[in-house]
């Protein structure tokens, strides 16, 4: 069981100011759950995988095909700097 003190540290770095009422319920909110944990704790999971999810979720998306765009002039035309058929930017890599 937590105890006032031990919410009061947790309260203290985690930033959070506490008026007396809220740490008296967090000490026992925060008791619950430990509680709850210790439960927990009694399983026997030795013949279960670990897991991330209770159940598989994939993600589910389209297949990317390239293919050219039609507007290939409005995209350059909107380019701060461009020469010829390409988009012109700085250049970043030093020669030293």
């Amino acid at each position: 069981m937590l105890d006032r003190t031990q919410v009061q540290k947790v309260a203290h770095l985690a930033r959070l100011e506490l008026t007396p009422e809220e740490e008296e319920k967090f000490t026992t909110q925060l008791s619950s759950i430990l509680e709850y944990f210790d439960q927990l704790s009694e399983l026997d999971v030795s013949g279960v995988e670990p897991t991330t999810r209770a159940i598989d979720v994939s993600n589910v998306t389209r297949p990317d095909y390239l293919q050219p765009y039609p507007e290939r002039e409005a995209i350059l035309d909107c380019a701060p700097d461009r020469e010829g058929d390409f988009f012109r930017v700085p250049k970043i890599i030093n020669a030293e």
